[in-house]
Parts: structure tokens; sequence; C-alpha cells
């Protein structure tokens, strides 16, 4: 029996890039090259309309940026399965992990490991090179729901709770219960604490990832 083709979509801001991957997927006959795109707008629209089993991205991509689009993609269903191509430095493989992707290919790599990397993705495997999973854990920001982490986005902007109640469009009470698993989360004790794990997040997340 002769299994069906992997579908795949391709997302790069490079041009040439993007060019030589999709000659690369079209000449394998494992794989069905469904779309490109060079944003990561570009391929959450198209994502949304046409399912495909594989995504390879960009981390880098234009202009939401490689782990905000899988943030996104998480929450629809049938989302593709990520694997994220870019430089093999400072920590970006944790990131991808933590941001929810299911494999992530140095562009350091041979052109068959990135395409065999993205049959094991399909076929419903992890693959990423070594991660310290003690430093993924640790991160107390992973553990919070996407809800809880718009809620404390919001907070850092120094939105009183009626204000976030009309910004996130739910009750002032509901307000209070998320707020209150978020100070549990991030083993803060009020708002002020929690807005500057946030901030002191940020700012590590800004020196991990190269410009």
């Amino acid at each position: 029996m002769v299994n069906a083709p992997i579908d795949i979509m391709l997302a790069d801001g490079n041009p040439l890039v993007l060019s030589a991957l999709s000659e690369l997927i079209d000449r394998d006959a494992r794989f069905s090259l469904v779309a490109t795109a060079a944003t990561a707008e570009g391929f959450l629209g198209t994502a949304m309309r046409v399912p495909v089993q594989v995504g390879v991205i960009d981390w880098s991509l234009p202009a939401l940026g490689g782990a905000k689009l899988i943030e996104v993609l998480r929450d629809q269903a049938h989302a593709p399965r990520v694997v994220v191509y870019a430089e093999d430095t400072g920590d970006l493989p944790r990131l991808a992990m933590a941001a929810g992707a299911a494999g992530y290919a140095p562009r350091s790599s041979s052109a068959e490991t990135l395409l065999d990397i993205c049959v094991d993705v399909a076929a419903g495997k992890m693959v990423f090179p070594f991660v310290d999973i003690r430093e993924l854990q640790a991160d107390p920001i992973q553990s919070l729901s996407r809800k809880e982490r718009a809620m404390l986005e919001a907070l850092s902007e120094g939105l009183t709770n009626r204000e976030l109640s009309a910004k996130l469009g739910v009750s002032t009470n509901t307000v209070k219960f998320h707020l209150s698993n978020l100070y549990d989360k991030l083993s803060v004790k009020n708002r002020a604490q929690a807005i500057a794990f946030y901030y002191s997040s940020r700012l590590a997340l800004q020196r991990d990832t190269p410009q």
C-alpha cells in the first residue's frame, strides 16, 4: 500500500529560501506542497482555509513572528504540526518547543534532515536537538492558558479590573478569578509583582532571540 503524500505548507520571509524549499519539496514524492507564504499572517490565513499536516516556518517571520504564530495555531482545530526552520543559535530550540512547535530543524543541517524531520512530525513525533527541559519546565509563563496570557499582557498596560473586563469581554468577577490563578501560577502576590514578572520574562526572551 502506497502512503498518500504529506500535505505541507512553507513560510519564510526570505524569497530565496522560500523558493529553494519549494523546489526541494516538489522533488520529493513523500510530500505535496499545498501553499507558501512570506508572512506569519499569510501562513495563518491559508492554514485556516486549507488544512495541511505540516507547516515549516522561519522563527523570525514578519510580522507576528514564529512564536506568536504557533501560539495562535494551537487554538485552531486541525492546525498543522509546525517545524521551525531557523538558525541554530542561542536558545531557539527550547523557545520553539515552549511555544508549541513539533520539531526544529537548524538551517545548518542538510536538506534531507529537514525532510526527514517533516516526515517524523507528520507521523506524530516531536523532533528537537538537545533541549534542557528543566529550563522549559521552570518557566511559569508556559503554564498559563491563552486567556491567562492575554490577561497578563493586558495587565502590563496598567489596566484596572473594570478596564480588563471591557478589553477581554468578561465580567469583573471572571477577571478576579483569572487574576487569582495568574498570581498562583507565577508565585506572585499582586498585580505589581505580576507586571514586573512579565517584563522580566520579555527581556529574557529578547536576549535569547537573535535579531
